[in-house]
């Protein structure tokens, strides 16, 4: 009977410790299950502000280089030139640099370097195509943006350290501290200015593009024309051989010439100056006697030692 009492009472004590632990993970899935929405829309939340923060970040317009090259051919140079002048003036652009020069068979070639803001670039380089026969064209753009972007920002930077330097010079009390930082700011607007020529430079380049035009008259086209020497390139060459020659020629002759005059003077001052002074050898004295004559021979070949009786 008291065997059966303790298991009964086990057996309920078990299961009021499995219904204790039913209802606390019941209220942890719960609360868990109600925390939930709120983290989601917490995430949401902050994926909405990132989204706004990046629709308000401005974009950046991109900063190119702008160049391009191209050679025509046309009937009337100076009149080719005009035009392209009038184009470039009318864009709101300026020449920066003109050329002219003729060939050996009365060709003219002209080279000028246009500068014409960046929004019109297309619109002249096609102005310029159609002045006259195109010969060649290369055109190139280098995007710039990073740079332009960094240089700016290094020059607010350098201007605000700037700024500080003077503020801290404007506190400073001993002479000491006035003159170390007197070198400092000279140093860091020495930067600046270097920053800023740097940036003045990107702005004209990005802001202004280049244009590099050849014009060529008729029977003056730049790059064609039969490449053979004849008779008469072969005349011209050995002609420009033999001045070229000559040349060497002369330039040889004027780097030896100091050192020839130098061994003359040295040795006119040797014969003048010096050898006369030097103590004269005794001239040999003559020999004196008669020679030994050579003794006769007989045909037989002995000597003969005295008259023949």
């Amino acid at each position: 009977m008291r065997t059966q009492v303790r298991v009964l009472a086990g057996a309920l004590l078990a299961a009021s410790l499995a219904l204790a632990g039913c209802s606390e993970s019941g209220g942890d899935s719960k609360s868990s299950y109600a925390d939930a929405p709120r983290a989601a829309s917490g995430a949401g939340g902050g994926a909405a502000e990132d989204g706004r923060s990046a629709r308000r970040a401005p974009r950046l317009a991109p900063s190119v280089i702008r160049t391009a090259s191209l050679e025509v051919e046309v009937r009337d140079v100076p009149g080719a030139l005009a035009k392209a002048r009038q184009v470039t003036e009318d864009a709101g652009g300026y020449v920066g640099e003109e050329s002219t020069d003729r060939d050996d068979d009365g060709g003219e070639r002209t080279r000028v370097v246009l500068r014409v803001p960046s929004e019109r670039y297309e619109e002249v380089l096609g102005s310029l195509q159609g002045t006259g026969k195109l010969l060649r064209r290369t055109a190139r753009a280098q995007d710039v943006t990073d740079q332009v972007v960094d240089v700016d920002s290094r020059v607010k930077s350098q201007r605000a350290s700037v700024a500080r330097v003077r503020e801290l010079m404007d506190r400073a009390e001993k002479l000491t501290d006035v003159v170390a930082l007197e070198g400092e700011l000279s140093s860091r607007e020495a930067d600046l200015e270097a920053l800023l020529a740097q940036q003045a430079s990107l702005k004209d380049r990005t802001g202004l593009a280049t244009i590099t035009l050849s014009l060529a008259g008729k029977g003056a086209q730049p790059g064609a024309g039969d490449d053979t020497p004849g008779f008469l390139d072969a005349l011209s060459g050995g002609w420009h051989a033999f001045l070229t020659m000559l040349r060497w020629i002369a330039l040889v002759v004027g780097a030896v010439l100091p050192f020839a005059a130098l061994v003359a003077l040295l040795v006119f001052l040797w014969r003048r100056v010096v050898r006369p002074r030097l103590p004269r050898r005794p001239a040999p004295a003559p020999v004196s006697g008669s020679l030994p004559q050579a003794r006769p021979v007989s045909e037989g070949g002995a000597p003969v030692s005295g008259e023949h009786k």
